[in-house]
């Protein structure tokens, strides 16, 4: 039986200047992680439409592996603006198909071989997609990483799924911007950025907290220990699914027995690689896979 990344949660479209890209968290997550040679599974919902077809044709071509029912509502689109630097902005549509995701037989199996499993607060908007994910989550074994990459969109979260979600993962994944809005959130006055981190890792009993600060370096808590990286200066051409590869690529990295500053250090070149290239799911050069060993 296989032992699976997995990424769980909202299938897109995103709407870019240059065209629709396929993206959504999960399936950029499960990608990037599946390039290091792990088992990787995408999991969401697709409507019965074109872009569900193209979603699966395309997830064919890149072979990577999904659990992606056909349901009634149409498959997500999100409308994407780039401004001067490249950083997007979105504009996240209202019940579709990843609003709607059951949670199947097969989804329980692969819950119950995974090693990892990334979720977010997006797909967890709609009650439906949000017990699946807890089903999903309650299903895997003690020993998976389960991994909280918060992505704060819009108004599409609420403190009560944050709250639940933090104490369902042991590795949260967050940006200095969220950390601000979480720290307002849960009443984490006249602290500095680093504490709260270790407020949060304690509290929550994690077993790391993965902090990114954008052009600021990033840093990974665990207790006993801190990595802060700096941040590569490289042309950037977008950054959408830049985060969605630091994470990815930092799981397969751990889940290979690398260190905390070596996953993070080839979690760090990942990302600043995909910087560089147009959409969330270019293929990653030789010398950056080579880095992770079994």
């Amino acid at each position: 039986m296989k032992q699976y990344i997995v990424g769980l949660g909202e299938a897109l479209w995103d709407m870019l200047p240059q065209g629709a890209q396929l993206g959504g968290a999960p399936a950029n997550f499960a990608y990037h992680a599946g390039q290091f040679g792990q088992d990787a599974i995408a999991v969401s919902a697709l409507g019965n439409d074109i872009l569900g077809d193209e979603t699966l044709r395309q997830l064919d071509g890149k072979r990577l592996d999904y659990i992606m029912p056909r349901v009634g509502y149409p498959t997500g689109t999100v409308g994407v603006e780039l401004n001067d630097d490249g950083i997007p902005t979105y504009d996240i549509k209202n019940n579709v198909a990843w609003d709607n995701i059951p949670f199947t037989p097969e989804m329980q199996d692969v819950a119950a071989n995974a090693r990892a499993v990334c979720f977010g607060t997006l797909a967890q908007r709609d009650a439906i997609s949000r017990g699946t994910i807890h089903s999903f989550l309650d299903a895997t074994p003690e020993s998976c990483l389960k991994i909280f990459d918060i992505n704060l969109r819009g108004n599409f979260y609420t403190k009560e799924i944050i709250r639940d979600s933090l104490r369902r993962c042991n590795v949260l994944k967050i940006n200095d911007e969220e950390l601000v809005i979480i720290g307002r959130m849960f009443d984490y006055p006249g602290l500095d950025m680093e504490n709260k981190c270790w407020l949060i890792l304690g509290k929550y009993d994690l077993d790391m907290l993965v902090l990114t600060c954008g052009t600021n370096g990033s840093y990974v808590f665990a207790p006993g220990t801190k990595s802060f990286k700096e941040t590569p200066n490289v042309k950037v051409a977008d950054t959408v699914g830049a985060g969605d590869s630091f994470t990815g690529s930092f799981t397969a990295a751990i889940l290979a027995g690398m260190s905390i500053a070596e996953a993070h250090s080839l979690a760090v070149d990942v990302s600043a690689y995909v910087c560089t290239q147009k959409g969330a799911m270019p293929t990653l050069p030789a010398e950056l896979v080579s880095r992770v060993q079994g």
